[in-house]
């Protein structure tokens, strides 16, 4: 398939066959399982995946590559392909079954945090996400509470996922080879706990902490919480919001579902 790479879209094309064999092993997908390829590309992954699940969809924002996509896979199963943008797709319109979808790509490192947020909006039709990622954007999804690439990211996809860094990728791996590195993660739904009783408040007081993560908590969830209620819940208002776990965040929330917002 003869396609140049397109800059604005981020196209880096997976080529390394020991990396595309440890991906596969890394998935095992299993035959009329309902495998989602975002950003399939030159197929690289998608001819691995094709002949095992016998049929899957893809979803590809460069018309450019659909048709040779296409004829390449046309003899090893049935490829549905959705050409649009990913982070404007309905994955309910898929299916209604629940955690059916197993989703797989080679990300665009610049959709790759939008289109997790915009994924947890389906979580309920997943059962399973594996992602090629900037190293960088995998380590803040693993991250631990108290380090520096610990984050909003961090908070919310751990609050929804199991998150499991699988193995690293270097560039040589692709075509165009990236400036930087790449990872695979594994994202797996769980139920959270504990669960916010109030999810948008969560949301919000998580992405209020981190705007001003270099300020105290005391300081930047001013208009949430008040000092007393933090010492209450057992947190010190003088810490920064990166010290704070994932079930802390919660209880913030809950607490302010139940006792009511700063006046």
């Amino acid at each position: 398939m003869t396609h140049h790479p397109k800059k604005h879209l981020g196209q880096h094309f997976l080529h390394d066959r020991e990396v595309i064999a440890q991906l596969i092993a890394a998935i095992a997908p299993k035959p009329y399982e309902h495998l989602i390829e975002i950003g399939p590309g030159q197929g690289a992954l998608t001819e691995a995946l094709l002949p095992v699940v016998k049929a899957m969809d893809a979803i590809e924002l460069d018309r450019d590559l659909i048709l040779p996509l296409t004829a390449a896979c046309k003899q090893l199963g049935k490829l549905t392909i959705h050409p649009m943008d990913v982070l404007k797709f309905d994955f309910s319109q898929l299916t209604t079954k629940e955690h059916s979808l197993r989703i797989v790509g080679n990300l665009p490192y610049q959709i790759s945090t939008p289109l997790l947020f915009h994924l947890i909006q389906h979580i309920s039709l997943i059962k399973d996400l594996h992602f090629m990622l900037q190293k960088e954007v995998v380590n803040r999804l693993a991250a631990p509470a108290g380090i520096k690439a610990y984050g909003r990211l961090s908070v919310m996809v751990q609050y929804h996922f199991t998150v499991e860094a699988l193995f690293d990728v270097g560039p040589q791996a692709f075509y165009p080879p990236p400036a930087v590195n790449s990872a695979v993660v594994r994202l797996i739904p769980k139920i959270p706990s504990p669960i916010a009783n109030n999810y948008q408040l969560f949301a919000d007081i998580v992405r209020e902490a981190f705007n001003h993560r270099r300020k105290t908590l005391h300081n930047c969830l001013r208009g949430f919480v008040t000092s007393e209620q933090l010492q209450s819940l057992g947190i010190d208002p003088n810490i920064r919001p990166e010290r704070l776990a994932v079930a802390e965040f919660v209880r913030i929330s809950n607490a302010i579902t139940t006792q009511g917002a700063v006046e």
